[in-house]
């Protein structure tokens, strides 16, 4: 919550943790509270009567939680290739990664709350420009980006960091419809 309210702090936290610790005891959590979000939110939609109703739940926890796994490690992929060959900086998988888990609180938190209350579509969509502020400052703080490349890696990263979690559900999605 701290990265919400205040993220300049939040990220000094962050930076002193174990860059290994984001997987355990932030990213899968949330991932896993996400889906169970939009598995109950979807069973409230269709309604509990008959194994449809489940299906349709099922398909649409699944893309969720596809969607930000992968998009969470396609994310931290790129933002660590950006740094290296745009910004000129080391080789860091691990930073990215840690990076890129706690930037996406934005948009784990929209996604608990649209699984449950899917009327907040067009609010969650504003709301989660947020993200950039999120990473205007984790750039400074926690991947050390360097003043004149601040704005740039900001919002490529925003763009990727949104981007690519949307990019493999409408992939998932996809899939499931043509393979049904």
């Amino acid at each position: 919550m701290s990265l919400i309210s205040s993220p300049a702090r939040a990220w000094e936290e962050i930076r002193l943790e174990d860059r290994r610790k984001v997987y355990t005891s932030f990213v899968y959590p949330m991932i896993g509270l996400c889906a169970l979000s939009v598995f109950i939110g979807s069973l409230f939609t269709m309604g509990w009567d008959g194994p449809q109703s489940f299906q349709y739940a099922m398909r649409q926890c699944c893309a969720v939680a596809v969607s930000l796994f992968g998009g969470y490690f396609l994310a931290a992929y790129l933002i660590n290739a950006l740094c290296v060959h745009l910004l000129g900086l080391d080789d860091n998988p691990a930073l990215a990664r840690q990076f890129a888990g706690y930037a996406l609180v934005v948009l784990f938190l929209l996604r608990i709350i649209l699984g449950i209350l899917p009327d907040f579509a067009i609010i969650a969509l504003l709301l989660q420009f947020y993200i950039v502020y999120v990473v205007w400052e984790g750039s400074a703080a926690l991947m050390q980006i360097a003043e004149e490349n601040r704005l740039r890696f900001t919002v490529i990263s925003s763009v990727l960091l949104i981007a690519c979690p949307v990019l493999i559900e409408w992939a998932f999605t996809r899939l499931t419809i043509l393979l049904n």
